[in-house]
This record gives C-alpha cells, structure tokens and sequence, in this order.
C-alpha cells in the first residue's frame, strides 16, 4: 500500500501547466472527467483549467457533454455576439445544463475573451453529446432537413434522392419520435416503421452526396458551413439508429443505446479534432479508455465509451484526468474512510490536487457511495487515466 509520504509527493498543484507535465505527450484531445453531474464546484475547476489552456498553451474549443446541435447556438453567441446570454443559456444546452451558474460563467467569460480578437485567435465552444436526453429522443426532422437544405442550395439538384414534400412526409409529426413512453414501451416507438426505414436510406444517401461533392462544397460555402453539415448528416444517421434500437424487444437493447450514443459522442469529438486541439468534459465513464459499465433496469450495462472509441483513433494524442472527490455533504457523500484511496487523498492539505495515478498504489478498497449518482474512483483502474484530479470538498452552489 502506498505511504501518505508517497501521496504527499506525488501531489501537484491544480494548473494547466502541471497537467501537461504528467502527460506522455502534448494531446490533441485533453479530456477531464467528473464523477458526477451537477455541481458547480467541479464546472469551476473545468473553466479555470480550460482558461489556463487557451490563454497559455493553445487550446482553442472547449466541447462539453450537451447536445451537438444546440451547441452551435452558444458558439455563434461566443464567436459572434449573435443572441444574447440569457437566450443561449437557455436554448443552447440540453440536460438542463443552461442552468448552472458555472457553465454560464463559462459562457460569458469565452464572449468576453473573443471581443477584441481576430477570428484566428476565438475560442470556440462546442457539445459533442449526441442530441437525445435520458427519458426520450428527439425526432430527426432538425438534423435531416438542415442537412437537405444545405445540399439543396448548394449540391447538384439532379442527385438529391427525394424531394423535401418526401422527406416532410415520411418524418411525419415530431411527438411521435419524442414520446418517452418509448424508453420503457419499445412496442410505441416509430424507429422501425417503413418510413423509418426509408429515413434511413435517404440519410445515408443524403450522406453519400455531401461526402462526393466536398470540394465543390467547401468552395461554395465555407469549410466551417460543410463541417455544420457533416455535423447534421452524422446526427441524422445516429438518431435513426437510436430510434432503430429504442424498438428493440431484446435484452440487449439499453446496452446498445449507450453504445450508439457514445459512437456518436466519439465521431462528434474526432471531428472537432481536425480544426485543432480540443479540451473536453464529461463524466467519468464516457472519457475512460477502459469499458464502461453501469446498472440500469436490473441489468449490468456494458459498452465502450467514447474515449475509449477515440483513444483507439488518436492513440497517445488522447489524454483524459479523471476527477475523483472527497466529499459533497448535501448529496449525503460524507468524509470518506482513511482505509480508501479517497480517504488517503482527503488528508492532503489543498482544496485541488494534481496527482499521477501511476504512482498510487492499486489495492485500496473502493468506496460506496451511499448517493447512486456520484461514481466512486475505483482504484483497481488507477492505470486507466493519466493524471488523476482530487477535489477535497464539493460545496452546493
């Protein structure tokens, strides 16, 4: 077991700086985890350290785990000044996120940073969620007919595979698709109706035309208007397989929805790699490269998460910190035993520790927390992430 010594030593301060010096290399996607949602307290420890990252070591995007597409909103709004802050907060996050007092913190920090500046030099934010909430799914009509609308403009007419009356058709009323008596009653979704079927192919299609006529698109538009674009077609195409699997009767079913999710997660933040290096934030269990699991219905759930999907694209250019805590005494997660690693952690003296997970030794006993949504660091995977962040005390905002 490793000696408080060893924990002492291996402690560094919370800065952008100290997190890069843990790192094997300089990654092109830095993720941070949490292990659960909700708390201010460990949005702010995101925003300081994204601030550290754009004003001293480059990174310019900052992508979230809120819906894709309603993101666009809040970028136009940092980048632009389009809308104002209160509208973006409330229409550019989805899981209620817009609420929280850090994520608009966030949000007016990165407008107000942009100001003055060269559009070279913006900071960029973005989701990288796929756009679905927990209890329901959207309908696909946004997505697909932006992407319809775009190729209508600007592709060759004669190759579009319907026309838009088609596609309005076959998409028929949006509370059809949202309806959440479907995430328990698979027998109401629309997911694998003909017309669903057909939405399928046409997206695929539509897909297909945007990929072949890529040059002429980005000279007819812009790069940044085709990359929306792909963003519409990868959407599109998930939600209908979501959709798809949402009317599966199998016990398969809730596993597959987290892996077309996480798929969809992971092909939104490999995109936003193109453009440059990208700092992102979820929890925990979709930036680990390991298999994540979860319990759900009576059933252990397991799929691979988005870092994992990405790591296995980006190799060592993929970093993730894990965030782990100590306590958050309004969510009933009190001060944890000294017998735990958390409670190793707990006795050092800073309110924020950088640590390197390597040198932690791997047989304490995990804790449980008796509050099912936080998600204790386990410390049998203390090899899975590379740096390790330690927040001693979450404080209700």
């Amino acid at each position: 077991m490793a000696t408080d010594t060893t924990i002492e030593e291996a402690a560094r301060p919370f800065e952008a700086a100290t997190l890069l010096e843990l790192l094997p290399t300089r990654p092109r996607l830095l993720a941070l985890g949490e292990p659960t949602h909700g708390e201010d307290t460990l949005l702010t420890l995101r925003n300081d350290l994204f601030r550290e990252l754009a004003e001293r070591e480059g990174y310019r995007t900052i992508a979230i785990e809120s819906d894709s597409i309603k993101a666009l909103t809040v970028d136009a709004y940092v980048t632009s000044g389009e809308g104002t802050l209160d509208e973006v907060m409330r229409t550019g996050f989805s899981h209620g996120w817009g609420a929280s007092a850090a994520n608009r913190d966030l949000i007016r920090w990165m407008r107000a940073h942009n100001q003055d500046r060269p559009a070279s030099a913006h900071v960029r934010f973005a989701g990288f969620d796929a756009p679905v909430e927990m209890e329901a799914a959207p309908s696909p009509r946004q997505a697909l007919t932006a992407l319809y609308d775009y190729l209508a403009s600007h592709a060759d007419a004669d190759r579009l595979p319907c026309t838009a009356e088609t596609l309005d058709s076959l998409l028929g009323t949006d509370d059809h698709w949202s309806d959440p008596a479907v995430m328990t009653d698979p027998a109401r979704s629309v997911g694998r109706t003909p017309q669903a079927r057909e939405l399928r192919v046409l997206a695929d299609d539509l897909t297909s035309l945007l990929d072949a006529q890529t040059p002429h698109l980005i000279a007819a538009t812009s790069r940044e208007a085709w990359e929306r674009a792909r963003l519409y077609a990868r959407s599109a195409s998930g939600l209908l397989r979501y959709h798809h699997l949402m009317a599966d009767t199998s016990p398969a079913r809730f596993a597959q929805l987290t892996a077309i999710r996480d798929g969809m997660m992971a092909d939104n933040l490999l995109a936003l790699t193109a453009r440059g290096p990208v700092f992102a934030h979820a929890h925990n269990a979709h930036l680990q490269r390991r298999k994540s699991s979860m319990h759900m219905a009576g059933k252990v759930l397991e799929w691979w998460s988005a870092g994992a999907l990405v790591h296995a694209h980006l190799g060592d250019t993929y970093a993730y910190a894990a965030t782990a805590v100590g306590t958050i005494p309004h969510r009933g997660v009190d001060t944890p035993p000294p017998t735990t690693l958390e409670g190793r952690l707990y006795e050092l003296p800073d309110d924020r520790t950088l640590l390197s997970p390597r040198t932690l030794s791997a047989t304490f006993t995990p804790r449980q927390s008796p509050w099912f949504g936080y998600a204790p660091l386990d410390p049998t995977h203390l090899d899975d992430p590379d740096a390790l962040a330690y927040v001693k005390d979450v404080r209700q905002s």
